[in-house]
């Protein structure tokens, strides 16, 4: 599970003394926490890269503030934090196989407007989830779904 192997993570990083990623893998497991307690859940893999794929949207836009207040100091602790977690995301798809799970999605679905844009994302969502920005495969489906 990426929950342990988060956990055992934390542990390898305690012991080599790196206090950076440290302190980013305890912030992980503290959201993965709060959404478990919040919840009264057990997180499985795909909740577990939801909560992940959310810390990484927000220091994304993190970066986007920092950036434009001339905080770059600010910005870079952000893109540490990203790098270390997306160190425990998918690897990223390409556009080709993202526009192709969109068009799978679309023909599986029956959607023929932008009204159906839910049916397309709830195909979407799990097979995407922490491998892709779903803001931006929104606006592919909500543009593929316009054009259809």
């Amino acid at each position: 599970m990426l929950k342990s192997r988060i956990q055992d993570d934390m542990k390898t990083a305690m012991k080599a003394g790196d206090k950076p990623r440290l302190g980013v893998i305890r912030l992980m497991l503290a959201a993965i926490k709060q959404r478990e307690v919040d919840e009264r859940i057990t997180l499985d893999d795909t909740q577990t890269l939801a909560v992940l794929d959310k810390m990484v949207k927000q220091r994304r836009d993190s970066i986007s503030h920092y950036a434009s207040a001339g905080r770059e100091d600010l910005a870079e602790v952000e893109r540490f934090e990203i790098g270390v977690i997306q160190d425990y995301l998918p690897a990223a798809l390409s556009a080709d196989a993202i526009a192709a799970l969109i068009d799978a999605a679309v023909s599986a679905s029956g959607a023929a407007a932008v009204s159906d844009m839910g049916k397309v994302m709830n195909i979407l969502r799990p097979q995407l989830q922490g491998r892709a920005d779903m803001g931006a495969v929104s606006a592919l489906v909500k543009q593929r779904l316009g054009a259809a």
